[in-house]
């Protein structure tokens, strides 16, 4: 008869999941900052408070406007805010065609921050860009 093989007794089957860290797969962390938090407009805009008029005129520039866009449509677009003034320059040579940019003066520093708030948002089929207006020198 052929010798009775040397048994070793097996260790004891765990049916206990492990918990040690080192070996559970774990997802790489979220980088919070990615995810969206609030509707844009809803946030605190991104504005460095400093580069903001002292005193009037509050006025931010419109750019990357669509060429039919008209004062009520800007006004509009700026609904709820003290807008005291809209500027749209006109092509010299063809007075019909706007240039794709402009101006909107606000009553107060508020809505002008508020306004730049709006940066990147669409208006017609355009995303427009609201920023401060350089203010005009005293020349």
């Amino acid at each position: 008869p052929c010798p009775t093989p040397e048994r070793r007794p097996f260790p004891a089957a765990s049916t206990m999941w492990h918990s040690n860290d080192d070996d559970v797969y774990r997802a790489p962390p979220i980088d919070r900052s990615l995810l969206p938090t609030a509707p844009r407009a809803a946030r605190e805009p991104n504005i460095d408070r400093s580069r903001l008029p002292k005193s009037p005129p509050y006025t931010a520039f419109l750019g990357n406007l669509p060429y039919d866009v008209t004062e009520e449509s800007i006004k509009d677009f700026f609904r709820g805010l003290n807008i005291s003034a809209v500027r749209l320059p006109r092509e010299p040579t063809n007075p019909e065609r706007l240039k794709g940019f402009g101006y909107a003066e606000f009553e107060d520093i508020d809505s002008l921050f508020q306004a730049l708030s709006l940066n990147e948002e669409s208006l017609g089929n355009r995303r427009i860009r609201v920023d401060v207006a350089d203010q005009a020198q005293d020349k």
